[in-house]
């Protein structure tokens, strides 16, 4: 259901719409990964360092109290519980391999929220590579925890004011470093995003929620899952564990995006609801452009779904209608986030509250013998200035 061509497209999106000079270490890339993914040496060292140094398996946790709040039985994949605190570790650890494979020494990352950044830092610190993060201003701003974080872990960040200073111009800043430094220098990607083969690539690596989830939820609850929710920026999380399931049609699937203030308002980041096909940091897929093609600002409370772009690989499956798309506001999720804080005494991402918002919405209408799991991308301690700053500005 889910192959990538050999030019790099799945259907109509993706592909390598980079400069010459970088096609080279793209194909270099591609090769080096297919003869990694089949090794057994290599995939041996990276489960090694998925249970021993990231903590996995993460755990499927039966979110009682919600359940019996919202109605139907709400789980929640722990990825919150990973070394440096989200799923981003997944690819960092798996990219940080390929590189010491390639031969590279310094490593290059774009981080919004900062998950991914600090997840590159410690897979760079444990590896012994040199490791360089691109940050917008604003994100290192209101992501303060995780801009100390990845100083503290070694790596150099650069922190970007032109634009809107969030993960766009970061990812565009990463990318001119890497067209530049590209014999040295490799550069991972935190999301399904990119040239082709970078969304092939974390696709697999953040496969491994996928395959826990299923195998957990079989032997807790006896049969797959009614509904599986998550959150939608760039898309690693979303498709990490949807990907173990594209196959199981009873199984809906649902990637749920910022609305912002309201998708009326203009200030949201809802790709795929509200956006078009165009090309963006190396490849096609829906993005948010007006009618000459320009890119349109983003707003949400969360720093890692603002973003204007999405993966091709979520662009596929919109219109394949295998995935459902769906929208959640800053308050929406604001409050989700508190009730998982209250109620289960699990502090979330903000990423992570939009996916809990919609889930609320769906128990609230399902039975008590629905099945919902919703994929706990990261924790919250990141999110409290901006939950703070939110809340004042409510008053």
């Amino acid at each position: 259901m889910l192959r990538v061509d050999k030019s790099g497209y799945y259907g109509d999106y993706g592909g390598r719409f980079v400069p010459e000079t970088l096609m080279p270490a793209l194909m270099e890339l591609e090769t080096a990964f297919n003869k990694c993914w089949k090794d057994r040496k290599f995939r041996a060292e990276l489960d090694s360092l998925l249970r021993d140094y990231s903590g996995r398996p993460t755990p499927l946790y039966h979110a009682q109290n919600l359940s019996s709040r919202w109605g139907a039985q709400v789980f929640l994949k722990r990825e919150d519980l990973n070394h440096t605190g989200a799923h981003k570790i997944n690819n960092t650890l798996g990219q940080a391999l390929l590189a010491k494979y390639l031969g590279k020494k310094r490593i290059i990352a774009e981080t919004g929220a900062g998950q991914h950044g600090t997840a590159t830092a410690a897979a760079c610190a444990l590896m012994g590579l040199r490791c360089v993060v691109y940050m917008g201003k604003i994100d290192a701003e209101r992501q303060h925890p995780n801009l100390l974080r990845m100083r503290m872990l070694g790596a150099e960040v650069i922190e970007i004011d032109q634009g809107t200073g969030t993960l766009k111009e970061a990812t565009t800043a990463a990318i001119q470093d890497w067209v530049t430094n590209v014999r040295n220098t490799h550069y991972i990607i935190g999301s399904t995003v990119g040239p082709h083969p970078f969304p092939e690539i974390v696709r697999k690596f953040q496969s491994v929620i996928g395959r826990e989830t299923k195998k957990q939820i079989k032997n807790q609850a006896g049969r797959l899952p009614d509904y599986i929710v998550a959150c939608v920026g760039g898309g690693s999380n979303s498709i990490g564990i949807f990907d173990a399931f594209l196959k199981d049609t009873d199984v809906h699937l649902i990637g749920v995006e910022s609305a912002g203030e309201g998708l009326s308002s203009g200030k949201h980041a809802a790709t795929l609801k509200k956006g078009s096909p165009g090309v963006l940091h190396g490849s096609l897929s829906y993005l948010l452009q007006d009618r000459d093609g320009q890119i349109l600002l983003t707003e949400t409370v969360s720093a890692g779904l603002d973003y204007p772009g999405v993966g091709p690989v979520h662009s596929f499956l919109k219109d394949q209608q295998r995935v459902k798309y769906n929208t959640v506001t800053d308050r929406e999720a604001v409050a989700a986030f508190g009730e998982l804080c209250r109620f289960e005494g699990i502090i979330p991402a903000l990423e992570s509250s939009f996916a809990l918002a919609h889930a609320r919405k769906i128990s609230r209408k399902a039975n008590r013998k629905t099945i919902v799991i919703v994929n706990l991308s990261g924790r919250g301690d990141k999110d409290l200035e901006s939950i703070s700053h939110y809340e004042k500005n409510r008053r």
